[in-house]
Protein backbone atom coordinates (compact mmCIF):
# COMPACT_ATOMS: atom_id res chain seq x y z
CA UNK A 1 0.00 0.00 0.00
CA UNK A 2 1.17 3.57 -1.01
CA UNK A 3 -0.34 6.74 0.08
CA UNK A 4 0.63 9.85 -1.28
CA UNK A 5 -0.54 13.18 -0.73
CA UNK A 6 -0.61 14.97 -4.59
CA UNK A 7 -1.95 18.46 -3.76
CA UNK A 8 -3.60 20.17 -0.82
CA UNK A 9 -5.44 23.97 -0.67
CA UNK A 10 -2.38 26.52 -0.11
CA UNK A 11 -2.00 27.99 3.79
CA UNK A 12 -4.98 25.63 4.56
CA UNK A 13 -5.15 26.71 7.74
CA UNK A 14 -5.06 30.61 7.40
CA UNK A 15 -7.93 29.87 4.45
CA UNK A 16 -10.03 28.20 7.25
CA UNK A 17 -9.18 31.22 10.14
CA UNK A 18 -10.22 33.77 6.81
CA UNK A 19 -13.56 32.11 6.35
CA UNK A 20 -14.40 31.93 10.06
CA UNK A 21 -13.05 35.49 10.86
CA UNK A 22 -16.21 36.71 8.17
CA UNK A 23 -18.49 34.99 10.09
CA UNK A 24 -17.88 37.11 12.97
CA UNK A 25 -16.38 40.48 11.49
CA UNK A 26 -18.02 43.24 9.84
CA UNK A 27 -14.53 43.34 7.92
CA UNK A 28 -14.37 43.69 3.83
CA UNK A 29 -13.02 40.26 1.92
CA UNK A 30 -9.63 42.38 1.18
CA UNK A 31 -8.85 43.02 4.66
CA UNK A 32 -9.67 39.52 6.59
CA UNK A 33 -6.30 38.35 6.69
CA UNK A 34 -4.82 41.42 8.16
CA UNK A 35 -3.37 40.67 10.91
CA UNK A 36 -4.01 36.79 10.54
CA UNK A 37 -0.46 35.82 12.21
CA UNK A 38 0.52 32.45 12.40
CA UNK A 39 -0.06 32.57 16.30
CA UNK A 40 -3.35 33.84 15.81
CA UNK A 41 -4.00 31.56 13.13
CA UNK A 42 -3.55 28.52 15.22
CA UNK A 43 -5.16 29.37 18.43
CA UNK A 44 -8.35 30.52 15.83
CA UNK A 45 -8.16 26.95 14.11
CA UNK A 46 -7.50 25.03 17.27
CA UNK A 47 -10.69 27.04 18.71
CA UNK A 48 -12.72 26.25 16.02
CA UNK A 49 -11.82 22.22 15.92
CA UNK A 50 -12.49 22.46 19.79
CA UNK A 51 -16.13 23.65 19.10
CA UNK A 52 -16.84 21.50 15.93
CA UNK A 53 -17.58 24.97 14.05
CA UNK A 54 -16.64 22.76 10.54
CA UNK A 55 -18.52 24.67 7.82
CA UNK A 56 -15.36 26.60 7.35
CA UNK A 57 -13.58 23.55 7.34
CA UNK A 58 -14.93 22.88 3.87
CA UNK A 59 -13.05 25.29 1.98
CA UNK A 60 -9.36 23.71 1.80
CA UNK A 61 -9.14 20.21 0.37
CA UNK A 62 -6.65 17.48 0.02
CA UNK A 63 -6.10 15.41 -2.87
CA UNK A 64 -4.45 11.59 -2.56
CA UNK A 65 -2.95 9.13 -4.48
CA UNK A 66 -3.39 5.90 -3.05
CA UNK A 67 -1.75 2.67 -4.68
CA UNK A 68 -1.53 -0.90 -3.55
CA UNK A 69 -5.37 -1.74 -2.08
CA UNK A 70 -7.57 -4.35 -3.47
CA UNK A 71 -11.05 -3.49 -5.17
CA UNK A 72 -12.58 -4.53 -1.48
CA UNK A 73 -10.93 -1.57 0.26
CA UNK A 74 -11.56 0.65 -3.04
CA UNK A 75 -15.57 -0.31 -3.16
CA UNK A 76 -15.21 1.24 0.75
CA UNK A 77 -13.65 4.30 -0.35
CA UNK A 78 -15.99 5.26 -2.86
CA UNK A 79 -19.07 4.50 -0.40
CA UNK A 80 -17.90 8.35 0.98
CA UNK A 81 -19.85 10.52 -1.17
CA UNK A 82 -18.81 14.01 -0.70
CA UNK A 83 -15.36 13.47 -2.68
CA UNK A 84 -13.91 13.37 -6.14
CA UNK A 85 -12.75 9.74 -7.24
CA UNK A 86 -10.58 8.98 -10.23
CA UNK A 87 -9.64 5.35 -10.19
CA UNK A 88 -7.65 2.83 -13.18
CA UNK A 89 -10.03 1.31 -15.10
CA UNK A 90 -10.28 -2.62 -15.74
CA UNK A 91 -12.09 -1.63 -18.97
CA UNK A 92 -9.50 0.12 -20.50
CA UNK A 93 -6.97 -1.46 -18.58
CA UNK A 94 -5.68 -4.87 -19.54
CA UNK A 95 -4.98 -6.87 -16.09
CA UNK A 96 -3.45 -10.03 -17.89
CA UNK A 97 -0.82 -10.46 -14.63
CA UNK A 98 -2.81 -8.47 -12.72
CA UNK A 99 -1.73 -7.74 -8.90
CA UNK A 100 -3.39 -8.64 -5.86
CA UNK A 101 -3.58 -8.07 -2.18
CA UNK A 102 -3.53 -10.50 -0.03
CA UNK A 103 -4.55 -10.37 3.53
CA UNK A 104 -2.51 -10.75 6.52
CA UNK A 105 -4.36 -13.24 8.07
CA UNK A 106 -3.95 -15.45 4.84
CA UNK A 107 -0.75 -14.77 4.11
CA UNK A 108 0.15 -15.67 8.22
CA UNK A 109 -1.60 -19.23 7.43
CA UNK A 110 0.36 -21.70 4.71
CA UNK A 111 -2.78 -23.65 3.97
CA UNK A 112 -4.75 -20.57 3.13
CA UNK A 113 -1.80 -19.07 1.14
CA UNK A 114 -1.35 -21.96 -0.79
CA UNK A 115 -5.00 -22.00 -1.80
CA UNK A 116 -5.41 -18.71 -2.51
CA UNK A 117 -2.43 -18.41 -4.50
CA UNK A 118 -3.97 -21.52 -6.56
CA UNK A 119 -7.58 -19.20 -6.90
CA UNK A 120 -5.61 -16.27 -8.19
CA UNK A 121 -3.52 -18.35 -10.55
CA UNK A 122 -6.76 -20.14 -11.85
CA UNK A 123 -9.00 -16.48 -12.33
CA UNK A 124 -5.67 -15.17 -14.11
CA UNK A 125 -5.95 -18.35 -16.75
CA UNK A 126 -9.06 -17.72 -17.02
CA UNK A 127 -9.51 -14.03 -17.70
CA UNK A 128 -6.65 -14.01 -20.47
CA UNK A 129 -8.51 -17.20 -22.02
CA UNK A 130 -12.13 -15.29 -21.81
CA UNK A 131 -9.84 -11.55 -23.33
CA UNK A 132 -8.10 -13.91 -25.74
CA UNK A 133 -11.72 -15.53 -26.84
CA UNK A 134 -13.40 -12.19 -26.82
CA UNK A 135 -10.79 -10.46 -28.87
CA UNK A 136 -10.43 -12.82 -31.50
CA UNK A 137 -14.35 -12.48 -32.06
CA UNK A 138 -14.49 -9.05 -32.10
CA UNK A 139 -11.46 -8.28 -34.26
CA UNK A 140 -13.06 -10.27 -37.06
CA UNK A 141 -16.41 -8.46 -36.33
CA UNK A 142 -14.67 -5.67 -36.96
CA UNK A 143 -12.58 -6.60 -39.72
CA UNK A 144 -16.06 -7.30 -41.69
CA UNK A 145 -17.27 -3.23 -40.91
CA UNK A 146 -14.12 -2.06 -42.65
CA UNK A 147 -11.60 -1.40 -40.27
CA UNK A 148 -7.59 -1.73 -40.49
CA UNK A 149 -6.30 -4.83 -38.85
CA UNK A 150 -4.44 -2.78 -36.11
CA UNK A 151 -7.67 -0.28 -35.57
CA UNK A 152 -9.35 -3.17 -35.30
CA UNK A 153 -7.47 -5.24 -32.94
CA UNK A 154 -7.20 -2.18 -30.22
CA UNK A 155 -10.70 -2.08 -30.46
CA UNK A 156 -11.29 -5.44 -30.25
CA UNK A 157 -8.86 -5.63 -26.98
CA UNK A 158 -10.67 -2.79 -25.06
CA UNK A 159 -14.17 -4.37 -25.63
CA UNK A 160 -12.89 -8.01 -24.62
CA UNK A 161 -11.70 -6.32 -21.44
CA UNK A 162 -15.21 -5.15 -20.54
CA UNK A 163 -16.39 -8.74 -20.08
CA UNK A 164 -13.38 -10.17 -19.19
CA UNK A 165 -12.99 -8.35 -15.86
CA UNK A 166 -16.35 -9.54 -14.62
CA UNK A 167 -14.35 -13.10 -13.43
CA UNK A 168 -11.99 -10.52 -11.75
CA UNK A 169 -12.06 -11.01 -7.68
CA UNK A 170 -11.85 -8.71 -4.87
CA UNK A 171 -8.21 -8.83 -4.47
CA UNK A 172 -7.37 -7.58 -7.85
CA UNK A 173 -5.15 -4.47 -7.42
CA UNK A 174 -6.01 -1.20 -8.17
CA UNK A 175 -5.00 2.34 -7.97
CA UNK A 176 -6.96 5.55 -7.02
CA UNK A 177 -6.85 9.25 -6.72
CA UNK A 178 -9.37 10.72 -3.78
CA UNK A 179 -9.96 14.36 -3.02
CA UNK A 180 -12.40 15.33 0.22
CA UNK A 181 -12.69 18.93 2.00
CA UNK A 182 -11.26 18.73 5.66
CA UNK A 183 -15.03 18.02 6.87
CA UNK A 184 -15.17 15.26 4.75
CA UNK A 185 -12.10 13.70 6.29
CA UNK A 186 -13.42 14.14 9.38
CA UNK A 187 -15.91 11.75 8.78
CA UNK A 188 -14.00 9.65 6.96
CA UNK A 189 -11.41 9.31 10.23
CA UNK A 190 -14.24 8.73 12.57
CA UNK A 191 -15.39 5.64 10.30
CA UNK A 192 -12.74 4.30 9.09
CA UNK A 193 -9.85 4.82 11.40
CA UNK A 194 -11.59 3.10 14.32
CA UNK A 195 -10.76 -0.75 15.19
CA UNK A 196 -13.70 -1.93 14.28
CA UNK A 197 -12.77 -0.99 10.27
CA UNK A 198 -11.74 -3.47 7.95
CA UNK A 199 -7.98 -3.54 8.31
CA UNK A 200 -7.08 -1.97 4.57
CA UNK A 201 -9.34 0.51 4.37
CA UNK A 202 -7.82 1.50 8.22
CA UNK A 203 -4.48 1.55 7.23
CA UNK A 204 -5.13 3.65 4.73
CA UNK A 205 -6.80 5.94 6.17
CA UNK A 206 -4.33 6.06 9.26
CA UNK A 207 -2.17 6.96 6.53
CA UNK A 208 -4.24 9.83 4.80
CA UNK A 209 -4.42 11.58 8.53
CA UNK A 210 -1.11 11.56 9.34
CA UNK A 211 -0.10 13.38 5.73
CA UNK A 212 -3.18 15.47 6.96
CA UNK A 213 -0.82 16.60 9.91
CA UNK A 214 1.89 17.30 8.92
CA UNK A 215 0.41 19.97 6.14
CA UNK A 216 -2.26 21.23 9.17
CA UNK A 217 -0.97 19.75 12.63
CA UNK A 218 -3.79 22.21 14.54
CA UNK A 219 -6.67 21.49 12.15
CA UNK A 220 -6.00 17.96 12.21
CA UNK A 221 -4.87 17.92 15.97
CA UNK A 222 -7.80 16.21 17.23
CA UNK A 223 -8.73 14.01 14.36
CA UNK A 224 -9.23 10.31 13.95
CA UNK A 225 -12.14 8.04 15.09
CA UNK A 226 -14.87 9.13 17.03
CA UNK A 227 -13.63 8.33 20.44
CA UNK A 228 -10.99 10.26 19.70
CA UNK A 229 -13.05 13.46 18.60
CA UNK A 230 -15.87 13.11 20.49
CA UNK A 231 -14.73 11.54 24.02
CA UNK A 232 -16.85 8.40 23.30
CA UNK A 233 -17.36 5.51 21.64
CA UNK A 234 -20.38 4.78 19.28
CA UNK A 235 -20.04 1.53 18.89
CA UNK A 236 -22.08 0.19 22.13
CA UNK A 237 -21.43 -3.48 22.75
CA UNK A 238 -19.52 -3.78 19.47
CA UNK A 239 -16.49 -1.19 21.27
CA UNK A 240 -13.31 -2.83 20.69
CA UNK A 241 -12.89 -1.40 24.63
CA UNK A 242 -9.27 0.64 24.08
CA UNK A 243 -10.39 4.03 24.00
CA UNK A 244 -7.36 4.76 26.33
CA UNK A 245 -5.16 3.30 24.09
CA UNK A 246 -6.70 4.46 20.56
CA UNK A 247 -6.39 7.85 22.37
CA UNK A 248 -2.75 7.63 22.78
CA UNK A 249 -1.94 5.97 19.01
CA UNK A 250 -3.68 9.20 17.54
CA UNK A 251 -2.18 11.70 20.09
CA UNK A 252 1.66 10.32 18.61
CA UNK A 253 0.96 9.52 15.04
Amino acid sequence: MNVKLLAHTPEAEKIIATAAKLCYSSSDIGSLKDGLTDEKVEGFVSMLASIGHESVMEHVSFTFGIEGISRACSHQLVRHRIASYSQKSQRYVNENGFEFITPPEIAADEAAKAEFDKQMAAITESYNKIADILTQKHTKTFLEQGLDEKEARSKAQKKANEDARFVLPNACETKIVVTMNVRSLFNFFKHRCCNRAQWEIKAVADEMLKLCKEVAPNVFKNAGPSCVMTGRCPEGKMSCGKMGEVKAFYKDL
